[in-house]
């Protein structure tokens, strides 16, 4: 089955920039879509960004757009998450996601993936 395992989450000071990485192991990874998604204390889970089989799509949530950039190395079967300009707000358990079997019209409708990994911490010291 399935397996997503994150890294890179660690403690960081407002305005530090980090990147976090995420393997798939268990499937193709070229086939499927990727995602972050953030679940910040005593708040729901919520979509962060989502990149197509190829990494020619990218969809980002509103907060994060022009500061974060996900992308994707089908040979290496990893996706990443850089992270610019952090600020306090963005602290927060980060979810590596995949799906095989929904088109992209679906996914960036939706905002929900088949997959999510255990998650990395990060943390943005003000």
């Amino acid at each position: 089955h399935v397996q997503l395992v994150e890294s890179g989450g660690r403690l960081v000071q407002a305005g530090d920039s980090l990147t976090l990485s995420c393997t798939l192991s268990g499937g193709t990874f070229r086939s499927y879509v990727m995602g972050w998604y953030r679940q910040a204390p005593g708040k729901e889970r919520e979509f962060v960004a989502i990149i197509n089989w190829s990494g020619s799509m990218t969809q980002y949530q509103d907060s994060v757009k022009g500061r974060f950039t996900i992308s994707r190395d089908n040979a290496k079967n990893t996706t990443y998450l850089l992270m610019n300009s952090l600020t306090p707000e963005d602290t927060a358990n980060y979810y590596c996601a995949a799906d095989l079997n929904h088109s992209w019209y679906t996914i960036v409708t939706y905002k929900s993936l088949e997959h999510y990994g255990q998650g990395t911490l990060v943390t943005v010291s003000s």
